[in-house]
């Protein structure tokens, strides 16, 4: 399927990992993708896999946390290309494994910089021009599970939760406009953050009536039709991408199963 022909997307957080598969999701089927992240090699890298399998895309250095950068980003991404369909928000990370306790302003701060005012600052910048956008635009978050339910790390936690009701509220004020919004909720997805953890993934594993941990894939194939025209009547819903976890609750830490 080529879905996105002559569209444009803008995937922050694209140098790794969901935003990594969602920016190959994306040109593979058909747009032209701006890859923005911290790590701007990361982001030269996936851009040159798009490019030589025979997409467009470019790369571009971005921290979400300052907004002459996100500004950067966006006005790259629409000089290049002179328009922006879609943007997809997976910037963000938990960083450390401090109890709620132990966290004090300033680390609690950062998290919820990163997690929430920073797809709020990329929204901002975006959204001029996805209100022009000729087909609609399409604004797909990648929130968490945690967001959803008691699982711990609580400034990521309820930074994540702020991107539902930030979701939703968007959804309701720029529908009206031609501009839709959703939100996605990954459960465990392997990627880099497990590589300090050895073991992990196969204990989180169990938790999964799937039976398996999610693929950064996963996440991006329910961004890619999210952000299509498949979905072009949903707007402001929360997807839960988990393989199960919060509909197996409690079932979930049963050993007999």
């Amino acid at each position: 399927m080529r879905r996105f022909d002559g569209r444009v997307s803008l995937v922050t957080g694209g140098g790794h990992g969901i935003g990594r598969a969602s920016g190959l999701r994306l040109a593979a089927e058909g747009s032209s993708v701006v890859l923005a992240d911290v790590d701007l090699k990361a982001a030269l890298e996936v851009a040159d896999e798009v490019n030589r399998s025979g997409g467009t895309a470019i790369a571009v250095g971005c921290d979400v946390t300052d907004r002459a950068s996100v500004d950067s980003a966006v006005e790259l991404a629409t000089t290049r290309f002179g328009r922006l369909d879609v943007l997809v928000n997976t910037a963000g990370g938990m960083r450390d494994g401090t109890t709620f306790l132990d966290t004090d302003d300033d680390a609690w701060d950062r998290l919820v910089d990163l997690n929430l005012t920073g797809v709020a600052r990329c929204i901002r910048a975006a959204l001029p021009h996805l209100l022009v956008a000729p087909d609609g635009g399409s604004v797909v978050t990648i929130g968490s599970v945690n967001g959803m339910s008691a699982l711990g790390g609580e400034p990521y936690s309820a930074a994540k939760a702020g991107l539902q009701n930030l979701t939703v509220n968007l959804a309701s004020r720029y529908g009206p406009h031609g501009v839709r919004f959703n939100l996605i909720a990954p459960g465990t997805i392997r990627t880099r953050v497990w590589d300090t953890q050895p073991g992990a993934l196969e204990r989180l594993t169990r938790l999964y009536p799937l039976g398996r941990v999610g693929q950064p894939e996963d996440i991006a194939a329910a961004v890619a039709f999210l952000a299509s025209d498949d979905a072009a009547w949903i707007s402001g819903v929360v997807l839960p991408v988990d393989g199960g976890l919060l509909a197996s609750g409690p079932m979930a830490l049963r050993t007999d199963r």
